[in-house]
């Protein structure tokens, strides 16, 4: 790590990967709670098993407080 004159610093990780934060995946029409088989963008199109409604990922997720059984971690993954 290296301090620049205006006291600024860049970090630099080895790490491929950043965990962002933990959420809640779950319908937005009935509250069902989604299980995904593989990571997913936000963008991606996922349904709901209870009621068939469908949409993005980032309709389905939210971050407040407190997350309940259908718990997913954010990753913020670089690319190669």
């Amino acid at each position: 790590m290296e301090r620049r004159v205006d006291g600024s610093y860049e970090e630099r990780r080895s790490i491929r990967s950043l965990r962002v934060a933990t959420g809640t995946l779950a319908c937005p029409q009935c509250d069902a709670p989604v299980v995904l088989g593989a990571p997913v963008e936000p963008a991606d199109w996922i349904g709901c098993p209870y009621c068939l409604h469908t949409g993005a990922t980032r309709d389905f997720l939210s971050l407040a407080p407190p997350t309940r059984p259908a718990r997913v971690v954010v990753r913020v993954r670089l690319r190669d």
